[in-house]
């Protein structure tokens, strides 16, 4: 092989360093993160939907992550041709578990807490191949530092590329591969781009190789790349309050506002854009300016964590403010990193500190944080957190400034009176009760707080007071009262304050509720009325299929559904949380009064139901959605055949869709007309004389049997049965292909 004077192989030089590893850098992380939504959409028919199961997912990923870049830094020590070696002999390796799926060996998950089934799902599936593309962010920017390109002295620029990268994956995941493709096409095209990986790896190594570029193979630390130990610690903790910040905004979003499908995916795009932008060449201009406003925004925007989300347009403001101030925040986190950086010789041990630190906010959140809290807290503390890392100058330091302080001073003195008047009463309630000279308190400790940004830690003291203020405190009060349990499927409250009533929150939905005086115990309310589609079918009953007719429940709620069993009726209780049985046994009677024989089954729906003996009910009803958020894997084709093969063949099969995003009729028009099913809908209204009292909730359920003649069965007992409305367009959800876009109510 002849070489030139330089040294630069002759079946190399030509290559352009610069576009091909930009292209390798931009492949390796768009992978990265279409495998994510991928597996997780693998994994639905298994475990189900909740955010806990994103935020466990993530913590792998971040763990994983750190693995990568550890490997990418000790590789270092090697010249770049046993790198080369090395790397693509574990590309080799991670080739054996493609096409990507979950291991048909690994045991199925218990009916404990499936935070570790998860994570060792998730090693043993994905974990070889998501490790090797997880390495090459950094060891692609440590060896185009070698390539003898004119930029290979500052190859922090492919970072930015790297996030770009898995941002358009993200996007480009729910809005176009699951509309278009089935779970086995995206299985074989992340497989088919794995392989394209490796070559273009392999290309970027011959090119580093002959490179002899600004870091030379195996080279003595540069004096200026050699930090303290301080410094590697603030690393870890501005990448640590980004990190958790991410997912503490997801869980805060996804439960407390708006559990609306795909918005987990609008938090991790946003922190993704701030590595974008905090590496690129407009970083330093939008991390001053991002410094300089985060303050600001979490005197304006850090309050709502503690607001309730009445209604669609208030849960859309407060999920926006909360998006806003995770753009303010993780920019001015990530560019303050990119700002410290080292040069190009410490490359690899940065982004090892680094995601040390987003390995240690993704423990804090998925692991740690459900322990110790029983409400979200880590959230706040996370908001604190950030206010004490971020500097900023004295507000009232300057005259120009003042004219803001005045205008900050007239919104609180707003804030006070509305409070103090009951004006906005919906937006308000977690403040009302508090008197006007209070309201007044408040509204000058705020602008205490907004004279001393810039003072971190008495800024951070003023605002952990005024986040007390309003609203945290009660929160607070209602842990003390025990009124929030937690666990990994969710925050749910019991509340019993106000009304006579006592009601199961979980998130922002009502699960259930129930009168305190004995008088009313009994009474069926909210979603499960009497003139309800599951109501009037379980009256019927036992004109249906006899006094001995066999009942099954999917999703427990309060237990309300239990006080329709009549003598004689065998009823069995699906509930995938246990902590919910705990909550519908200790804190409401409809159990222990109406059915306190019945069975009750913990665990997945789809793999509880599939134990049962074929035929073993003649009436299942399916309301076991999480708030607002549809778990795909219960309403698929394959699902349906779970369902028909519990139901006698005559059996009826009720589906409760009520829901504030999604439009599923049309779903299951097609799923009833593709399984052979006999449809019918049953709107509810309540009287306008109830108003809005949980009495009785509006609800949408459906009716299918695989007998016609049951339908019309039911449709004679009563009740304004109706055919379901159905669009040409809609796809058929299956295991293997669903998106949620066609169904959204736009």
């Amino acid at each position: 092989m002849s070489s030139t004077k330089d040294g630069i192989l002759p079946q190399t030089r030509g290559l352009p360093a610069r576009p091909l590893f930009i292209a390798t850098v931009l492949t390796g992380s768009f992978l990265l993160f279409l495998v994510q939504p991928m597996f997780g959409r693998i994994v639905l028919p298994v475990l189900g939907g909740s955010p806990s199961v994103w935020n466990v997912a993530m913590l792998f990923y971040q763990a994983v992550l750190l693995l990568g870049y550890l490997y990418a830094n000790q590789l270092q020590r090697l010249s770049v041709g046993l790198q080369l070696v090395v790397h693509l002999g574990l590309f080799a390796v991670a080739a054996l578990f493609l096409p990507i799926g979950m291991a048909s060996w690994y045991p199925a998950a218990g009916n404990g807490d499936p935070t570790i089934w998860l994570m060792g799902l998730l090693a043993v599936s994905i974990g070889p191949v998501f490790f090797v593309a997880s390495a090459q962010a950094p060891l692609m920017q440590a060896w185009f530092a070698r390539s003898g390109d004119p930029d290979a002295a500052n190859p922090y620029f492919l970072y930015a590329a790297s996030n770009l990268g898995s941002f358009g994956a993200l996007i480009a995941y729910p809005l176009l591969v699951e509309p278009l493709a089935g779970l086995w096409p995206q299985r074989l095209g992340w497989s088919a781009g794995f392989v394209a990986l490796g070559l273009m790896v392999a290309l970027c190594g011959l090119v580093a190789r002959a490179g002899g570029g600004v870091v030379a193979d195996a080279a003595e630390p540069d004096a200026s790349a050699v930090v303290s130990w301080r410094q590697r610690l603030r690393w870890v903790v501005l990448s640590a309050v980004a990190s958790g910040l991410l997912l503490s905004t997801t869980t805060h979003l996804t439960t407390d506002l708006m559990a609306m499908p795909l918005l987990w995916v609008v938090p991790l795009a946003i922190y993704l854009l701030s590595f974008v932008i905090a590496f690129s060449g407009i970083g330093p201009a939008a991390t001053a300016r991002a410094v300089e406003l985060a303050p600001v925004l979490l005197l304006i925007l850090a309050a709502p964590i503690f607001l309730s989300a009445n209604g669609p347009v208030i849960g859309v403001g407060l999920a926006v403010a909360g998006l806003l101030l995770l753009l303010a925040l993780t920019v001015a986190l990530h560019g303050t990193l990119a700002q410290e950086r080292p040069p190009a010789s410490g490359l690899t041990s940065f982004y090892v500190w680094m995601s040390v630190g987003g390995a240690l906010g993704g423990l804090f959140c998925a692991l740690i944080a459900p322990m110790i809290f029983s409400w979200p807290w880590e959230h706040p503390l996370l908001l604190l957190a950030a206010a004490a890392l971020l500097g900023g100058q004295p507000r009232l330091a300057s005259t120009g400034r003042l004219p803001v302080a005045l205008g900050l001073l007239a919104a609180m003195a707003v804030l006070a009176w509305g409070v103090a008047t009951g004006f906005g009463a919906s937006a308000l309630a977690p403040l009302q009760g508090i008197t006007p000279a209070a309201a007044a308190a408040l509204a000058a400790m705020l602008l205490l707080a907004w004279a001393s940004v810039g003072r971190r830690w008495l800024f951070t003291a003023m605002l952990a007071l005024g986040m007390l203020a309003l609203g945290g405190a009660a929160q607070m009060a209602q842990v003390v009262a025990g009124m929030h349990q937690r666990s990994f499927f969710g925050v749910y409250t019991v509340d019993d304050r106000r009304d006579s009533l006592r009601r199961l929150m979980h998130g922002t939905t009502l699960h259930g509720a129930q009168w305190l005086d004995s008088a009313r115990a009994r009474q069926m309310m909210t979603y499960y009325v009497p003139g309800s589609g599951v109501g009037r079918a379980l009256t019927a009953a036992p004109a249906l299929f006899g006094e001995d007719a066999r009942i099954g429940i999917v999703g427990l709620g309060a237990g309300t559904l239990a006080c329709y069993a009549k003598p004689g009726q065998r009823w069995t209780f699906f509930e995938i949380d246990p902590v919910v049985v705990e909550i519908a046994r200790a804190d409401f009677t409809y159990l222990d009064r109406c059915t306190p024989d019945a069975a009750m089954v913990t665990g997945d729906a789809r793999l509880t139901l599939r134990a049962q003996a074929p035929a073993s009910f003649d009436l299942l009803a399916v309301d076991a959605f999480s708030s607002d958020s549809i778990p795909l894997h219960l309403m698929t084709l394959e699902a349906l055949s779970v369902y028909g093969r519990a139901l006698a063949p005559d059996g009826v099969l009720l589906i409760h869709i009520s829901n504030r995003f999604l439009d599923l009729e049309p779903v299951l028009a097609r799923l009833a007309g593709a399984g052979g099913w006999t449809a019918a809908r049953l709107a509810y209204r309540p009287p306008a004389a109830l108003g809005d009292s949980p009495a009785a909730f509006p609800s949408l359920w459906i009716a299918l049997s695989r007998q016609p003649e049951r339908i019309d069965q039911l449709r004679a007992a009563g009740g304004n049965w109706q055919a379901l409305r159905s669009k040409a367009d809609t796809p058929l959800w299956r295991d293997d292909f669903a998106s949620v876009l066609p169904a959204l109510k736009l």
